[in-house]
């Protein structure tokens, strides 16, 4: 109750101060700053919409957009009171009976009138509070499009996202160690173990031990790739060693699929490119093995002071942005404050976009 009251009455002054928007917009447009001021107060202690301080030029352009709107809230609230005004009246009307024969309201008898009257009340009732909220809504959307959030709702905001930034870190960082343990247990370790019953036949069975050997040979290679593989998955030494465009030709020489890279000399920080890295090496990944594409385009260039990375192919398409690798991905750029966008229709292409600040 106390804060419809407080709606209404900052709409009642958003009503009358929007005459003086329209006046200072018309005739004095100097005092522009000091009138979206006295609005930005309004809007705060009575509607809960914090903005941001405007130049001259900004203060101009709101007011006059928001007188449109101030307008518009007093034509809603003159319905309202208009609305709660006759309903006293007609209430009264039919309870002292000075709107028939004088005996007031038989409910026995005009029951039906009373209801349906009541009804079509509140229907109009409704009607007015969900203009109001409207009005409210419309408020808050002016004031941040044209004088923008205000300090403390940005920090508002990136508060949230790093909250979420590092939950999504914990996540992709307990998603890793799971693929890193499942790529020992069901690889590795198999691999280890039948390695040592090979060297445990061999010894069992002295005439067989060249044939036994040999198959105990080939399993120790088999080891050594395995190994090779889940530690360049955990991080490649060739990106240190021989940098970016080096460790993706090893991408690219890996994958089933031909790809494409083009790159252009940029210098990154060793964080952008391990995330760059990263990002191409699964979508490369997730397409060799679910697109059925023909070829793979991976272009890195730079825009605006951070690296941007496009992994294209003409596979059949239906990627889901909220799948385990493509999530995990997404988390490791966002913790960069960087943004991840996934375009991926049925029928193709899909289009993996990331771009990562270098400052």
């Amino acid at each position: 109750m106390k804060r419809g009251l407080r709606v209404v009455a900052g709409l009642v002054l958003g009503f009358l101060s929007a005459l003086l928007d329209l006046l200072v917009v018309v005739f004095a447009r100097n005092a522009a700053v000091a009138v979206a001021g006295l609005e930005r107060r309004r809007l705060r202690w009575f509607l809960d919409v914090d903005s941001a301080q405007p130049t001259k030029a900004q203060a101009v352009r709101y007011l006059a957009v928001r007188a449109p709107v101030g307008l518009l809230g007093g034509f809603v609230l003159a319905w309202l009171f208009y609305g709660l005004a006759m309903g006293l009246v007609v209430g009264y009307r039919l309870v002292t009976g000075e709107a028939g024969d004088g005996n007031g309201l038989d409910f026995s008898d005009d029951w039906t009138d009373f209801a349906w009257t009541g009804l079509i009340g509140l229907v109009l009732f409704y009607i007015e509070v969900q203009g109001i909220i409207g009005v409210v809504a419309l408020e808050g959307k002016v004031a941040r499009r044209w004088l923008g959030p205000s300090e403390a709702e940005v920090l508002r905001l990136r508060i949230d996202e790093l909250a979420a930034s590092r939950a999504g870190i914990v996540a992709a960082v307990d998603a890793e160690r799971r693929r890193i343990e499942r790529d020992l247990h069901d690889g590795v370790q198999q691999r280890l173990v039948a390695l040592g019953m090979l060297l445990g036949r061999a010894r069992r069975n002295p005439d067989h031990a060249d044939e036994l050997l040999a198959q105990a040979h080939e399993e120790s290679r088999h080891v050594l790739e395995d190994l090779r593989e889940v530690a360049w998955r955990v991080y490649p030494t060739a990106l240190d060693s021989l940098g970016l465009v080096d460790a993706l030709e090893a991408v690219a020489d890996r994958s089933a699929i031909p790809v494409r890279i083009r790159c252009e000399p940029l210098d990154m920080p060793p964080r952008v490119e391990t995330a760059a890295y990263f990002v191409i090496c699964e979508a490369v990944t997730n397409a060799a093995k679910h697109s059925g594409a023909t070829m793979i385009d991976v272009d890195i260039t730079g825009h605006d002071g951070a690296v941007r990375v496009r992994i294209a192919d003409d596979g059949v398409g239906g990627a889901d942005p909220a799948g385990g690798g493509l999530a995990g991905l997404s988390r490791r750029v966002l913790a960069l404050d960087g943004t991840f966008d996934v375009s991926s229709p049925v029928g193709g292409p899909t289009v993996i976009t990331a771009e990562v600040p270098c400052g």
